[in-house]
């Protein structure tokens, strides 16, 4: 008969929950926890996007007091979302009259929304449009790709109309190396996020558009985002934005040469 330390350390090997760290969360826990945080974001602002759902307040300061371009002035405004909004444009491209119009957690159709005043009323040569990876996340509900593909065709048409040259980027993919990641990644499947990318470049090559590939220039041999772009599986470290910098340039200098 096993004695009392041999009973113990049966149980110990039987639940190493117990006496070691837990296990790791299965992916339907992944997804029901990566669910409830959006919840709990989406209550956080709930009372401002009653109020702005296309969150326009954010710039109108800050629009009202942008001068004018100045004659021959390259001007470029950067639309999009956390990404963009985080993105340190002055570090990125010094020297450059980049303007920053990222905000954090939009989507495409709240970009569509404030279009007119942070684009197009600044009157810029280009504008840079990063958007998408919210949508698939359902940061506003529920969307089919083909209205998140509406939605950019839309900003590019409006774009072109006003004299500003457009340059579409993929979305960025996501990677699940790290704890921090899961939410990002089982809320934004990489199928999705590839789809939508070939709609991109199909859109931009039909259209005579300037693409900038982010994600070609991101991803990794598992069809992820290489690990050491990002902490958090999503938003750019500075090696990420330091990958993203040519891509974004080249495709403005193809753009403004036009």
């Amino acid at each position: 008969m096993p004695n009392r330390r041999s009973l113990m350390c049966l149980a110990a090997l039987a639940a190493p929950s117990l006496f070691g760290q837990a296990p790791p969360p299965t992916p339907a826990e992944t997804l029901a926890t990566a669910k409830r945080h959006l919840q709990d974001w989406r209550r956080s602002i709930q009372a401002e996007l009653m109020d702005d759902w296309g969150q326009r307040a954010r710039y109108r300061d800050a629009n009202a007091r942008l001068r004018a371009p100045r004659p021959g002035e390259d001007r470029v405004v950067f639309l999009g979302d956390s990404i963009t909004d985080i993105w340190d444009l002055a570090a990125s491209f010094p020297g450059r009259p980049y303007v920053n119009r990222g905000i954090s957690g939009q989507t495409t159709g709240q970009m569509l929304l404030r279009f007119q005043q942070d684009v197009v009323a600044l009157r810029p040569r280009a504008v840079v449009i990063l958007a998408g990876t919210n949508d698939i996340a359902g940061n506003t509900g529920p969307i089919a790709l083909e209205d998140i593909e509406a939605n950019l065709a839309s900003m590019a048409d409006l774009a072109v109309a006003n004299g500003i040259r457009p340059v579409l980027c993929t979305v960025l993919p996501v990677h699940n190396d790290t704890e921090a990641s899961r939410d990002y990644f089982v809320t934004r499947p990489l199928d999705r996020i590839q789809a939508l990318d070939q709609w991109i470049r199909s859109y931009c090559a039909r259209k005579g558009l300037d693409l900038a590939d982010l994600h070609a220039a991101t991803v990794d041999g598992r069809g992820q985002l290489k690990r050491a772009l990002a902490e958090d599986g999503l938003h750019p470290n500075a090696a990420g934005f330091a990958a993203l910098a040519p891509v974004v340039e080249a495709a403005l200098r193809r753009a403004l040469a036009r």
